[in-house]
């Protein structure tokens, strides 16, 4: 996948089109990843020990890998990621700058 959990993206497409957040968990065999503040659904929820009242709550629902991108780091614009090795490491590398994306 060309983004990871903690990576800053911007959605592309769909609802919540042009928000942005930080990816909280990756789903890498379903091309998922679940982005803070994106793609929020409500969840009825019967009443538990953790919660005694129920009730209907909100949270996000992962979106697919498509159609987020991530942001360059200088211009903070979304941007498509290259590869490239740098000290015997791969790193990803945002194409429009050439900053790297992994710290």
């Amino acid at each position: 996948m060309h983004v990871k959990k903690g990576d800053k993206v911007m959605v592309i497409s769909g609802k919540d089109k042009g928000k942005t957040g930080v990816i909280l968990a990756a789903y890498p065999k379903q091309s998922r990843v679940l982005v803070e503040g994106v793609n929020i659904v409500k969840k009825h929820s019967k009443p538990s020990q953790v919660n005694p009242q129920g009730g209907i709550i909100n949270r996000e629902a992962p979106i697919h890998v498509s159609n987020v991108m991530p942001i360059d780091p200088k211009t903070g614009t979304p941007t498509r990621v290259g590869f490239k090795e740098v000290d015997g490491k791969k790193v990803r590398v945002a194409k429009k700058s050439g900053e790297v994306l992994d710290k």
